[in-house]
């Protein structure tokens, strides 16, 4: 474990504010953040410096604990809060993966680059409260276009540049982008991966393409690109809006087939960086890297933490699993690197990164699945023992309602605390507060959202959820155990959800598309947790449409995932079995199957 020293933990955000307010123990800090909430948010609020064009009157109104308001009367465009660090501060390093220099850009020069793509938007006709796309690897240009798009009162709406052309269907049809800003291709290593290609088969209505040096790519009649696109313009006025006006729309799995389409506030930007601020202790000049991209929370979180907090994102276009991006770390001088488990045993399986200098590293951060101790003490001593802030929430949390402090004892995979300003039970299948169960979150919490653009909202998260001690609780999903020091682990979902390789989605995504391979009469899917913990494992029980080889089932239906839903989803084992376990409903018991793998394995 990693313990701070008091010179250590009186240099953190979190010390200086608990001081600020009379606190000198963390627990008791924590307490007055969730029993006096309107003190707790308002200050964290003031921490941050974030500009209105009109001042809130309350932070919190709670009347209507399932849609509480937030700063209410207020008028701001949380951009400008991403612009208060001085002009000559460094905002992005960034550097590809063929390059062997790193690109530095200031906040003026990245101000100017934004108010640039603000105005070729409205040049373009659109209007405030349309929606563009991004679907592009997490480079400069990405950046820009998303704050550009939401300083204009344009809507975002991101997905992540591994999906499958099916998978980015499903998100443009849900929320119908004016423009989706992509680019002609990725290149990873040695490939070239046709991105442009992909967006178009999508059907996207017009694309603007960020091209490569060399590219020699075709493009409709209807599309431009990038340079083409930008005006000279520097000049913008960011477009007042109410904190609960859409910025985002993100997506995220749950237990039925379709992804919930998410939408992000300018409340929920405050969230994340409040978290950032916190627990991971982003200051002025820190820099931060997360391999991630804008399809992701993370995406969006990174850029919002990292800015309002006054510090320089680390942007690495390429595989965090190449050595080069060893170098990067070192030769940017991250100070904060988060990282999904998956990356740390690829890492300790190559032990390639333990060649570089990694000691500018203040604190790691993992989030997305659950991680295993043994590998993260490894990811600790690649920065001469460094403490790694677990973090776990979702993008409809907009940040963590779990993680760890860097003013307490540190201990590889466990979480140390709830979020600040947050609450969340454990109940057992009886919903009794119990040491191991389910979670449910106490609202109100910034961040937690408060509608879906595709599903009823209500049924999503409160409909018939218990109620403990008079107070409404709401539904997440994650299955928890607090361990005997108090700390916590979370041990993979109690719903059909699942995350594999730190994305999350569900049972019945992969079933469905499992089921249409003509082999397959039906299927389910489960995720198992490895015996030493860590991420999950997919594992599918089929059963077959006449004899099988086991084998050559595996091979196409993990060529079938690769196609269709998302190359990153390995096929951990195929179990073929002659008929599933149901419920009387006739519903699968998908946790009948989890255990009886375990058991036999």
């Amino acid at each position: 474990m990693w313990q701070p020293t008091t010179d250590f933990i009186e240099k953190t955000n979190l010390f200086k504010m608990m001081s600020l307010k009379s606190f000198t123990d963390y627990n008791q800090f924590y307490n007055w953040s969730i029993t006096d909430r309107n003190a707790f948010w308002d200050t964290s609020v003031q921490a941050l410096k974030i500009p209105f064009k009109n001042p809130y009157s309350t932070v919190l109104d709670a009347a209507d604990i399932e849609h509480p308001i937030w700063l209410k009367d207020a008028q701001l465009n949380i951009v400008d809060a991403c612009f208060t660090a001085g002009n000559d501060a460094t905002a992005i390093k960034f550097m590809k993966e063929q390059d062997d220099t790193i690109t530095s850009i200031s906040y003026a020069s990245l101000k100017k680059y934004v108010n640039r793509l603000a105005n070729s938007l409205l040049d373009s006709g659109l209007q405030q409260g349309d929606v563009i796309g991004i679907d592009m690897s997490m480079n400069i240009e990405a950046v820009v276009i998303y704050l550009g798009a939401i300083k204009a009162g344009i809507k975002v709406v991101t997905v992540a540049d591994s999906f499958s052309v099916d998978e980015i269907k499903v998100r443009f049809d849900i929320v119908k982008p004016k423009i989706v800003f992509t680019q002609d291709y990725l290149i990873r290593g040695q490939k070239k991966l046709a991105l442009y290609d992909k967006v178009l088969e999508a059907g996207a209505e017009k694309i603007v393409v960020v091209s490569n040096a060399e590219s020699d790519i075709r493009i409709r009649r209807q599309d431009i690109f990038w340079d083409d696109f930008l005006v000279d313009h520097t000049d913008f006025e960011s477009v007042s809006a109410h904190p609960d006006d859409t910025i985002t729309v993100l997506f995220s799995s749950g237990t039925t087939g379709a992804p919930k389409a998410i939408p992000w506030n300018h409340t929920t930007a405050i969230k994340s960086a409040i978290d950032g601020f916190y627990h991971h202790d982003i200051q002025q000049d820190n820099v931060v890297a997360w391999p991630t991209n804008l399809g992701w929370m993370m995406g969006p979180w990174l850029i919002f933490a990292t800015l309002i907090n006054n510090g320089a994102i680390a942007l690495f276009e390429g595989s965090p699993m190449s050595e080069k991006f060893g170098a990067f770390v070192q030769d940017a001088q991250v100070n904060m690197l988060g990282i999904v488990p998956s990356i740390v045993r690829a890492w300790k399986h190559t032990a390639q990164m333990e060649k570089y200098d990694w000691s500018a590293i203040k604190c790691f951060s993992s989030t997305g699945e659950s991680s295993n101790p043994e590998e993260m003490e490894y990811l600790m001593q690649l920065a001469d023992n460094k403490p790694i802030i677990e973090y776990c929430g979702g993008t409809e949390i907009g940040g963590g309602y779990v993680t760890s402090t860097l003013v307490q004892t540190n201990i590889p995979s466990t979480f140390s605390t709830s979020a600040l300003g947050s609450e969340f039970v454990i109940l057992d299948e009886h919903n009794k507060i119990s040491d191991k169960g389910e979670v449910f979150l106490v609202p109100p919490a910034m961040g937690l959202s408060f509608q879906l653009l595709n599903k009823n909202h209500h049924e999503t998260y409160y409909a018939h959820t218990p109620k403990l001690e008079g107070k409404t609780l709401r539904r997440h999903g994650d299955f928890l155990v607090r361990l005997p020091n108090g700390y916590y682990r979370v041990m993979g979902r109690t719903d059909d959800s699942m995350n594999l390789g730190g994305i999350k989605v569900s049972s019945l995504q992969i079933e469905e598309l499992v089921n249409s391979h003509a082999a397959v009469m039906e299927s389910a899917a489960i995720a198992v947790s490895p015996k030493d913990g860590g991420p999950s494992l997919l594992v599918l029980y089929v059963v077959p449409n006449g004899i099988a080889d086991k084998e050559l089932i595996q091979y196409e239906l993990q060529k079938l995932i690769k196609q269709k839903l998302n190359p990153l989803f390995k096929i951990y084992d195929v179990v073929v079995t002659s008929k599933l376990p149901r419920t009387a409903s006739n519903k699968i018991m998908r946790r009948v199957l989890r255990d009886a793998y375990k058991n036999s394995n």
